[in-house]
């Protein structure tokens, strides 16, 4: 079968379907938000000096940050531009973004509620667009084509490395089935299938859910990454988790894919 019979933006879907992934909803990121701020958007992050350091501004003077969070990305290049828009669809996230830029001064941000799924018709096209941490989303064709249609000179995207934000190990303890995520190789066909034929590069970035030194913290981190958990499920964790070494549960660092392009215009996209 040639590549091209192949369509990578169907199997997409279907692994979402396979891997029971659903759409987190706005309060699912709400009550994150702080923590989020708190632990990943820091100045300093690993993972974020890297990818400012891949991000190329030249001739750019606005930004498009999709799935913006607390602002990370957005803070972050804030003073290299003229014009930047945040958007997510976290009320919450939004919130803690626009404080955050109140705080360093940061006036120019606009900050604007809005999800993958909905109309962006309306929304400006900016030099760069940016949609960091934030791809794993429903239908991951008409994600790529939106952003690059915001975007009159850049994309940039990063997608998951790793199939699983949770080790097999952790769910198997837990008594679920193991079934994988898409990875940023269904993006980067999905690209290609487009027409668009996108550099990659990869970002080793800090794990934010690899201190569990306590069973207190470690629930935490499993249910931010499962969601909820059974009492059945919790006190097998717990069982299990009395005969672990704490220190090796969770990878220090988790990999993620950088994928970036020209924008292409629309008429040359198939």
């Amino acid at each position: 079968m040639l590549i091209d019979d192949i369509d990578f933006a169907e199997l997409y879907r279907q692994q979402l379907v396979l891997a029971k992934r659903t759409e987190k909803t706005p309060d699912h990121w709400d009550k994150r938000a702080e923590k989020m701020a708190e632990n990943c958007a820091s100045p300093t992050d690993s993972y974020l000096l890297q990818l400012l350091e891949k991000i190329d501004l030249r001739d750019a003077k606005s930004l498009f940050d999709m799935g913006c969070g607390p602002g990370t990305v957005s803070l972050a290049l804030a003073d290299q531009l003229t014009t930047v828009y945040g958007v997510d669809y976290s009320p919450g996230m939004l919130s803690v973004a626009a404080r955050r830029a109140r705080v360093s001064g940061a006036n120019h941000i606009q900050w604007i509620p809005r999800a993958w799924e909905d109309n962006w018709d309306d929304l400006p096209r900016c030099d760069i667009a940016v949609a960091s941490r934030s791809t794993l989303v429903s239908d991951m064709r008409q994600a790529m084509y939106k952003l690059n249609r915001q975007a009159r000179l850049r994309v940039y995207t990063t997608h998951l490395v790793s199939t699983a934000f949770v080790s097999p190990d952790i769910q198997r303890a837990a008594g679920r089935e193991v079934i994988e995520l898409p990875n940023y190789i269904y993006a980067l066909n999905v690209l290609y299938q487009m027409g668009i034929h996108a550099h990659v590069d990869f970002i080793r970035g800090q794990n934010c859910q690899q201190d569990n030194s306590t069973w207190e913290r470690f629930e935490q981190n499993v249910r931010w990454s499962l969601g909820e958990i059974s009492a059945e499920e919790c006190e097998r964790l717990a069982r299990w988790y009395a005969f672990q070494d704490a220190r090796t549960l969770a990878p220090a660092s988790r990999d993620w894919a950088l994928i970036w392009w020209e924008s292409v215009p629309e008429e040359a996209l198939r």
